[in-house]
């Protein structure tokens, strides 16, 4: 990855009139509704991005969508990239780098996730309050990262802290059951055994899933303010665990999806 690209990447998307959006929203797998609220939309496909990856996985749609929301430019991602499709820490981030060069200053982050909290119910939707990072790397791993922004960058409040208490202000307004814990980031595309689960259990994991904690570290790498809520699509009970049903997970995503764009719009407004 070089500035280069990135500039490139950028000044294609202003040509297309993303002009200095204020929020960046990244939908995960389901998740794609908030899109119909957008006014005068601008849209760009990922493959006429100049060295932005391609979604692979066939519910996600890979556009990037520019316009108003709540009365706030935004740009959203419709479709996400994961290590699973084989990409690198550094393409599964791109677009991240990319809407903080074009002026978003703050990130809105969803995921479809599973249930390893059993007091968390499939439908749930979870505030993400901290992270266990289990995918084996870092999307601040490569040579010349020092070029972009710190080597190191400090993980002891990865969430902001204010936009988090914002949201569990309107869930409670708005009758929304919002839960709060910890998400383990795994590598997938399998899903888990029992012992797994037990194992994520015992490491304080809430809620499982195979995205987002790349996109958080870069984010605080870009001193870029972020938040992030998991769908929980489903239970991960290891003693009474059924075969994974994606179609059902997927329809459990769109089931919960107006909560969290309730959550999402209402947040915007106090921004």
């Amino acid at each position: 990855m070089t500035q280069k690209q990135l500039d490139e990447s950028t000044e294609f998307l202003k040509s297309k009139g993303f002009l200095a959006p204020e929020i960046g929203i990244v939908l995960g797998t389901g998740l794609g509704k908030l899109v119909e609220k957008i006014q005068d939309p601008h849209i760009a496909h990922y493959h006429n991005i100049p060295f932005f990856p391609l979604a692979t996985v066939e519910f996600h749609t890979g556009k990037l969508i520019y316009g108003t929301l709540e009365g706030k430019k935004v740009v959203v991602m419709q479709g996400r990239f994961h290590l699973y499709e084989g990409y690198e820490f550094y393409d599964v981030t791109y677009p991240i780098r990319v809407m903080k060069q074009l002026g978003i200053t703050q990130l809105f982050i969803s995921n479809a996730a599973g249930a390893i909290n059993l007091n968390f119910k499939k439908g749930d939707i979870m505030l993400i309050e901290d992270h266990i990072n289990l995918q084996g790397g870092s999307p601040l791993a490569f040579k010349n990262v020092a070029e972009f922004g710190d080597r190191f960058v400090d993980m002891s409040k990865p969430y902001d802290i204010e936009m988090c208490k914002t949201l569990k202000k309107i869930a409670i307004e708005k009758n929304i059951s919002l839960k709060q814990g910890v998400y383990a980031a795994v590598v997938g595309p399998q899903l888990e055994t029992k012992a797994e689960y037990r194992m994520l259990k015992t490491l304080g994991a809430d809620a499982v899933g195979m995205s987002t904690v790349p996109e958080v570290i870069i984010a605080n790498h870009l001193r870029l303010p972020v938040i992030a809520v998991s769908v929980l699509t489903d239970e991960c009970d290891p003693d009474n665990l059924e075969p994974v049903n994606i179609a059902e997970i997927i329809s459990t995503a769109e089931n919960t999806e107006p909560k969290m764009i309730t959550l999402f719009t209402e947040l915007i407004k106090t921004l």
